[in-house]
């Protein structure tokens, strides 16, 4: 099956079409970024993430709590958290909108992790000199058949889980080994 035919797509705001203000009524958005969609994926925040900010009165696409995004940039996607709400997202992203069939997680395991989806983005790479994806590419991905909504729901939380616990263990290793240079350095 065709990603198009389970799947609405709405495209981010195209930066350079963004008339910005230095209007202090005017309306301020944060600007989603990559550090912001593996926040998202792993729901540990990040050290020192400054995104930018954009004031304009244009009309804007904003994220909402579990909204499903796909980076065109990384080739992830993630589900966009209650600290992302808001947030302006560009051109370099674009939501998915999966139909009743589809649990959300469950598709974002599908377009990171199966190896069909991930060797079909690879296939449309090759030759490429600027290594981005598109939209167009996102919409004629073939899906494989996709299980029970039950069985979805269960394979969704339990990738988010271990992409959760990841996290918490690269980090641990990190302040481990920080403590540890610490000491040495003392000791010298």
């Amino acid at each position: 099956m065709m990603m198009h035919k389970i799947v609405r797509f709405v495209s981010g705001t195209p930066q350079f079409r963004i008339n910005e203000s230095f209007d202090e009524r005017t309306p301020m958005y944060l600007v989603y970024s990559q550090v912001n969609l593996s926040e998202d994926l792993t729901g540990i925040r990040s050290d020192g993430n400054d995104n930018k900010m954009i004031r304009t009165w244009d009309e804007v696409n904003t994220l909402m709590a579990s909204d499903v995004l796909f980076s065109l940039i990384s080739g992830e996607a993630s589900i966009v958290r209650e600290e992302h709400e808001g947030y302006l997202y560009t051109q370099n992203y674009v939501k998915l909108v999966p139909g009743e069939d589809i649990d959300p997680q469950y598709l974002v395991y599908l377009l990171n992790e199966n190896k069909a989806v991930r060797k079909q983005f690879a296939r449309g790479m090759q030759g490429s000199q600027v290594l981005k994806y598109t939209v167009k590419q996102v919409k004629e991905l073939e899906i494989p058949a996709f299980p029970s909504l039950d069985r979805q729901k269960i394979i969704g939380d339990i990738y988010f889980k271990q992409l959760r616990l990841a996290a918490i263990k690269e980090r641990a290793i990190r302040f481990e080994k920080a403590i540890t240079l610490q000491k040495l350095e003392e000791a010298t």
